[in-house]
């Protein structure tokens, strides 16, 4: 049986996972881990595309 597809779209760059974190290799006082929150630059890390009819070109 088929599935149903989202209402919303989603972004084709990242496939819904907007924002990651990428750990650095260096490590806090305590003994964590630094890390780095990086968004998709496509989506503004919405996870969502605008439609092509909204998306502003041009001057």
């Amino acid at each position: 049986m088929p599935q149903h597809a989202p209402t919303a779209r989603i972004c084709r760059d990242c496939d819904g996972f907007a924002a990651v974190a990428i750990t650095t290799g260096t490590r806090h006082a305590d003994g964590s881990r630094a890390t780095l929150r990086v968004a998709c630059p496509t989506c503004k890390g919405t996870g969502h595309a605008l439609p092509a009819a909204l998306v502003r070109a041009g001057r």
